[in-house]
């Protein structure tokens, strides 16, 4: 028994002297290679080891795609720590599917302040907390902005200016849609017809509903309206007139700039759009069907693009964490400066709109109306109010449709 014992002893270390001897010939035994060894540390610090990545997600209206995906971009080299995972939505539905439960994102970011008011509003009638932080750093802070604005025909522009004392108004707007006489009611061309407004869905999108609330605060002359101003039938009636120049209400405000530069006033006389739209578009309607130019309304309102970390109970604190590391990246200098090629202003009040570049928006497109300064800016009403507006709306205008 003992001599067996021996016997597998030998051939053990028989076995490791040959293994030994192979890793020394094949220069396994010269110490580590440094090419190998600055190669694994490159990809060690390229990417985190894994299961140390923190995923976030943030919902976020498409009117700001481009931009925000060229900041991803950026983003995910300098953070390979953490992953963002975009999803873009208009910003009622992804609200309206945030309070439904089936939307649980890290960070909310809207078109405007007005649908994260809606979206906090709806929360609470569930009986839940507040959805976003009300104060300190975590509270919703702009990103990048832009106001509402008509985009006109210059001819047709030029009749309602004469109507209606040098400013484009709802009140010109109204009189010529709702008079049978189509734009002659207001010094146009009786070639021109019924005039055709174009703005989307208040229901489905956020710039119908700006423009919704813009009509009703020119009604009213003054900057905000409450519950008790939907409810008159004067108001209504303004209202229900003044939406019998849309044909069609897309739930896309971007159609508005394609179809009118496309087709020309044959299918929109005036349009309801953002500003960043206008921009990136009105070089291209030029000697087409004439000129578009763009005029601002007598009160308009900021779309805002909020973004908010939402505090549902999905949310993790290392999610929070990498949320608050995304959200300054889209907050840096470099970032918001990068906005202005995209057709938006800055959200950061430092960062300037007007600049020495000759490819400055607001230096090369002047010509056609857009502006640096523009008039005074309504403050977003609270959730009851746009909640009551909406169904204000469907009750007297969508069922026409």
């Amino acid at each position: 028994m003992k001599g067996k014992l021996i016997i597998v002893a030998v051939f053990a270390l028989a076995v490791i002297g040959i293994i030994v001897f192979q890793l020394m010939k094949s220069g396994g035994g010269a110490g580590p290679d440094p090419s190998a060894s600055a190669s694994a540390s490159a990809g060690a610090s390229a990417r985190p080891p894994s299961g140390q990545v923190t995923e976030i997600s943030m919902l976020y209206s498409t009117e700001k795609k481009d931009w925000i995906e060229a900041a991803q971009v950026v983003f995910q080299k300098d953070h390979p720590e953490i992953k963002v995972n975009l999803v873009g939505k208009g910003s009622l539905s992804a609200a309206q599917a945030i309070v439904d439960d089936k939307e649980k994102p890290t960070v909310f970011s809207p078109a405007d302040t007005l649908v994260l008011n809606l979206a906090s509003s709806d929360w609470k009638t569930k009986g839940r907390g507040d959805l976003f932080a009300t104060s300190g750093d975590d509270a919703p802070q702009s990103l990048v902005i832009t106001p509402l604005v008509f985009v006109i025909w210059e001819d047709r522009a030029e009749a309602l200016l004469k109507s209606s004392k040098g400013v484009i108004s709802w009140k010109s707007l109204h009189k010529a849609i709702a008079s049978p006489q189509g734009w002659p009611a207001v010094g146009g061309k009786a070639a021109w017809g019924f005039v055709k407004l174009g703005h989307t869905d208040p229901t489905l999108s956020n710039s119908g509903l700006q423009a919704l609330y813009l009509m009703s605060l020119e009604f009213y002359g003054k900057p905000s309206v409450d519950i008790g101003d939907l409810l008159k039938p004067d108001y209504q009636t303004f209202v229900k007139e003044t939406e019998k120049g849309v044909s069609k209400f897309e739930s896309s405000t971007g159609t508005f700039m394609t179809e009118m530069v496309r087709f020309g006033p044959s299918k929109y006389d005036v349009a309801v759009v953002y500003e960043n739209l206008a921009v990136s578009e009105i070089e291209h309607a030029q000697g087409r069907w004439g000129n578009l130019r763009v005029y601002y309304p007598q009160t308009t309102l900021w779309s805002d693009h909020p973004a908010a970390i939402v505090q549902g109970d999905w949310v993790t604190a290392p999610q929070k964490s990498a949320a608050r590391t995304w959200l300054a990246h889209l907050r840096s200098r470099a970032v918001q400066e990068r906005a202005l090629s995209f057709g938006f202003r800055p959200g950061d009040p430092s960062v300037p709109v007007k600049t020495g570049d000759a490819q400055n928006p607001y230096t090369r497109l002047a010509q056609y109306g857009i502006q640096v300064d523009i008039p005074p800016v309504a403050k977003a009403p609270d959730g009851a109010v746009v909640r009551n507006l909406m169904t204000m709306w469907s009750r007297i205008v969508a069922p026409s449709q």
